[in-house]
């Protein structure tokens, strides 16, 4: 929130998210799901669902304004009202699959936008773009057998959760890019230039979605893939690409992971920067 704080960004559109029915999460959820989050959480303190996923008594409280932040960025997209939009929020959502949370991951905001932007907003072909440093195995999981929603990830392999490979095509739908620790950006383009760009404008998505993890950063503890702050802007500016050629620049940003706060604040700085001016602005 403090690099957001910065001048570059005294025009942007400002919004405090409003809690949204954590009952949404049955559009790509099963019931237990929620119930197992509900139930888990304890009166203070923290209690734990699985080996690294937490919750505290807050944590459905920020779940909600997460997905609230999430509605409200969609309809000002799909009106008119911005060309793209950011959501600051947490927790991350990509880990959660269809009939587990995991991996942090309470709920999976990113997919249910999608599932939202396509029942509320007549959206038919939804894409969601996944930079995080891990893959987004929930979100394939939900997806995967769905021809009208295309899920493209880049992430690090081998690394949690231990999917993305190549050969996981769902059907037709699901391009990963798995990269090698150290490769850096000039390994990062190639993959998006070669793969993930050309499949993303063949499936001439109607939205854009992405799931925008900085945990690749160079100074991240968890993983190893050593991007910079310009390989973040970079990857930004070619999906606002496709998004102007294909969906009326239509793209909602939803913040996955990110474990240092320095580097997120950077990567974040480096990603808002060119959603709001498609460079990356001064000082970068």
């Amino acid at each position: 929130m403090s690099a957001l704080a910065l001048p570059r960004f005294s025009q942007l559109m400002r919004e405090t998210s409003q809690s949204a029915d954590l009952s949404l999460a049955s559009v790509v959820h099963t019931e237990d799901v929620l119930k197992k989050v509900q139930d888990a959480r304890p009166a203070e303190g923290i209690a734990q669902i699985d080996g690294d996923t937490f919750v505290s008594a807050g944590s459905l409280d920020a779940a909600s304004s997460a997905l609230g932040a999430g509605m409200r960025a969609l309809a000002a997209v799909a009106l008119g009202e911005a060309d793209n939009a950011f959501c600051a929020i947490r927790p991350p959502g990509h880990h959660a699959e269809i009939n587990r949370p995991m991996g942090f991951c309470l709920l999976n905001t990113v997919a249910i936008m999608a599932r939202l932007a396509q029942q509320m907003y007549g959206a038919e072909r939804i894409a969601i773009v996944d930079f995080d440093v891990h893959h987004g195995n929930g979100t394939q999981d939900i997806f995967k057998d769905d021809k009208d929603v295309a899920y493209l990830s880049s992430h690090q392999m081998p690394l949690f959760p231990g999917t993305g490979a190549l050969n996981e095509t769902g059907v037709g739908n699901i391009f990963n890019a798995p990269l090698s620790a150290n490769t850096g950006g000039e390994a990062m383009r190639e993959a998006y230039n070669d793969r993930l760009l050309p499949a993303l404008a063949d499936f001439s998505p109607d939205f854009i979605f992405v799931s925008a993890g900085f945990d690749a950063h160079h100074r991240d503890p968890l993983a190893n893939l050593d991007w910079v702050d310009n390989d973040f802007a970079w990857v930004t500016g070619k999906i606002m690409d496709v998004a102007g050629q294909k969906c009326a620049n239509r793209i909602v940003s939803l913040l996955e992971g990110g474990y240092d706060l320095t580097g997120l604040a950077s990567g974040v700085t480096s990603h808002v920067t060119m959603l709001q001016d498609g460079t990356l602005g001064p000082g970068g």
